[in-house]
């Protein structure tokens, strides 16, 4: 399934709907209708503040339809991501200086100004990238946003799944040498694509690797096996079991020469990556 703009449809990868990315993050999720959002007393609010990921890039989500917007939102979240989000220039405009995005996800077909011309508005005062979204397949749309300074272009309808890739890939061009997670003597990259223990490479499968960047992203806190089979597989169809096994995997190779556990198992809650029991 994809992301589209089609009012009444349903979006998933990894939340299909808006009940799901309730039931899976134990949020509630407000259409705000202009302000970017806060995590409020374990409420997705609607404030002048911003959803705290953690470990991750600071992104802005430019994007008029609710349909489009609060899925990513939650779904970036979810990847350990810090969000801001607005509907249109006017608030974007008035959180480039506060928020600071390290990129910003901007629609093409915005009310008022278009997103070519707040592109124009980005370049001039921030040194964001910029994946622009839209419904517009044409070839001089791509290129005028691609020479007008965006780093990327997605058309819709996209799963979410490519985004995600496509963030990382534009953050590792953006950011040079990108940002690392250290838990005692493991230390992991900004996309798990690097990961050591001590002086030694682990040599980890996408899968492995996938689950230890969003373990990372979640440092210190607990996450679901249905948070994780929603994050790293997709979708929440699988049995428990196949989280199991990937973090048994996972641990063989983490803990091999006898070196401390660092993936904790808390029972009938799911799993912590940290340097403590909890």
């Amino acid at each position: 399934m994809h992301v589209a703009d089609h009012p009444g449809a349903q979006y998933c990868d990894p939340f299909r709907c808006f009940s799901h990315a309730r039931r899976v993050c134990g949020l509630t999720l407000s259409k705000p209708t202009g302000a970017p959002l806060r995590r409020a007393q374990g409420t997705w609010a609607q404030a002048a503040g911003t959803i705290a990921g953690v470990g991750g890039a600071r992104i802005l989500v430019v994007e008029d339809s609710d349909a489009i917007r609060l899925p990513v939102v939650a779904a970036l979240a979810a990847h350990g991501f810090e969000l801001a989000a607005a509907p249109d220039g006017i608030d974007l405009e008035r959180l480039l200086p506060s928020f600071a995005p390290d990129l910003v996800i901007l629609d093409v077909m915005l009310p008022g100004r278009s997103g070519f011309e707040l592109l124009q508005v980005i370049r001039r005062t921030s040194t964001a990238a910029v994946l622009m979204l839209t419904a517009r397949d044409a070839l001089a749309d791509r290129l005028q946003g691609l020479t007008g300074g965006a780093d990327d272009y997605l058309i819709k309808p996209f799963a979410m799944a490519e985004l995600v890739a496509r963030i990382h890939a534009v953050l590792r061009r953006s950011r040079p040498g990108g940002s690392s997670i250290s838990v005692a003597d493991l230390v992991i990259n900004d996309d798990a694509t690097l990961v050591r223990r001590g002086d030694d490479s682990l040599d980890l499968t996408d899968t492995e690797r996938r689950l230890l960047g969003y373990l990372a992203a979640h440092l210190d806190r607990v996450v679901s096996k249905t948070q994780i089979l929603t994050a790293v597989w997709g979708y929440d169809g699988f049995d428990d079991n196949v989280v199991e096994v990937h973090i048994s995997s996972l641990r063989r190779k983490l803990e091999a020469g006898g070196r401390s556990r660092l993936v904790h198992t808390v029972r009938g809650r799911g799993y912590v990556l940290g340097g403590a029991t909890p």
